[in-house]
């Protein structure tokens, strides 16, 4: 038998494991880092959302719940897409660009007045 012939496979299959390795590494980064930019979305519009509420919990109207909900999405990294007030109900749509994936993430919230938070300032 020939020992000479095989010199070097166990190199071989290495390289390939380690290339594979570092596939799947890469694939779980991708993965996080989109889940993390959906989470930081999602955040984003629920605050929004909310400060937008408020303005219209204080009776302020709303050009000032969406100069609100602007401010706030911003403030967490984030593009207000669009913002809608309509009588107790703010909607808002927000983005957050993902650098890693060059991609964005958007999400929406909705969120309530109800009538028990009402101050008429």
């Amino acid at each position: 038998m020939r020992r000479g012939c095989e010199r070097g496979a166990a190199t071989i299959v290495m390289v390939a494991v380690l290339a594979l390795g570092l596939l799947l590494a890469l694939a779980a980064a991708r993965a996080g880092a989109a889940a993390v930019a959906g989470a930081r979305a999602d955040s984003a519009a629920d605050a929004a959302a909310l400060a937008g509420a408020d303005m219209l919990a204080l009776s302020r109207g709303s050009g000032a719940a969406l100069s609100a909900a602007r401010e706030t999405a911003s403030a967490n990294g984030a593009e207000l897409l669009g913002c809608t007030c309509e009588g107790r109900f703010v909607s808002v749509r927000v983005s957050v660009h993902v650098p890693v994936l060059g991609a964005t993430a958007r999400a929406t919230a909705r969120a309530e007045v109800r009538s028990e938070c009402l101050l008429g300032c």
